[in-house]
């Protein structure tokens, strides 16, 4: 497939990549300086800045998909939106965040008492673009949540998937940026979540 990735440098970004790279997908992979992105098989690395709406939909013209990994309190959903649907492509996938997901019915992790405070701009504007994306009928978007660690690690390939609740074992709620990588390239490949959130944990 060919993939537009917007924000390959980054954690979860530069992961993605390879991920997609060791698929054999065809990855145009996007960052405001694109000499931080990884030189990988399969990915040609461009320059795109997330505010210019027009130059970046030109930019993700004639892919099969798009992926956002960037910063929540760092972008602009409305801009990201904009820029797909204006380039024609309809299959979007967000890097979500983990303060959107249920700790119990009707409660979020961003309003447990636990919450860090240095999380919770970024926290809400993840949940902001969810609602906005949950709004949006002429994309086939799909959402997908970590655990509440998000962190560096390996990638194993064994992990769980779940939808709006978050996952938890005794070692508490994590997922590297490598397992993550894995279950959006499994469901780019083979969608199951279409329209719908999802999250992936151990």
């Amino acid at each position: 497939m060919k993939i537009a990735l917007i924000g390959a440098s980054g954690q979860a970004g530069s992961r993605i990549l390879a991920e997609l790279s060791s698929r054999g997908h065809a990855v145009t992979a996007i960052a405001r300086d694109p000499a931080k992105i990884a030189s990988l098989a399969g990915a040609t690395a461009v320059a795109g800045d997330i505010e210019a709406t027009e130059d970046l939909a030109k930019i993700l013209e004639g892919h099969d998909a798009v992926i956002s990994s960037v910063h929540f309190s760092a972008s602009d959903p409305d801009k990201l939106v904009a820029a797909v649907k204006a380039s024609g492509v309809r299959r979007y996938y967000v890097v979500g965040g983990a303060g959107s997901l249920e700790v119990a019915p009707g409660k979020l992790l961003i309003d447990t008492p636990e919450f860090p405070a240095m999380y919770k701009a970024e926290a809400q504007g993840g949940l902001d673009f969810l609602n906005r994306l949950k709004g949006e009928a002429d994309l086939d978007w799909t959402f997908l949540s970590p655990s509440a660690a998000f962190v560096p690690g390996e990638r194993t390939g064994t992990f769980r998937l779940g939808k709006d609740q978050l996952l938890t074992n005794e070692n508490g709620s994590s997922i590297s940026f490598e397992d993550f990588a894995i279950a959006l390239a499994d469901e780019i490949e083979t969608p199951a979540h279409v329209r719908q959130r999802f999250t992936v944990g151990y």
